[in-house]
């Protein structure tokens, strides 16, 4: 299992994937937004999202949890 951290603190603005979707190296998988600016989160391994640990609208911290890949 892998896990998709954030780079910085901010809000989830969109969640792009869902729980069974599979994912490719480099694939925006969530947007956060922070000081009025969109900050793409991208996958660093392929796999099938396992989990989605956050809900759009929810704050996040520098390094928490966004979603669980099952790699292949």
């Amino acid at each position: 299992m892998k896990q998709v951290k954030t780079t910085m603190a901010g809000n989830v603005w969109k969640i792009q994937v869902a729980a069974g979707d599979e994912v490719k190296v480099g694939q925006e998988v969530v947007i956060l937004e922070s000081m009025k600016m969109e900050i793409p989160i991208s996958a660093e391994e392929e796999g099938i999202v396992d989990e989605i640990s956050v809900e759009e609208g929810s704050f996040v911290n520098e390094e928490d949890v966004l979603l669980t890949l099952k790699t292949k």
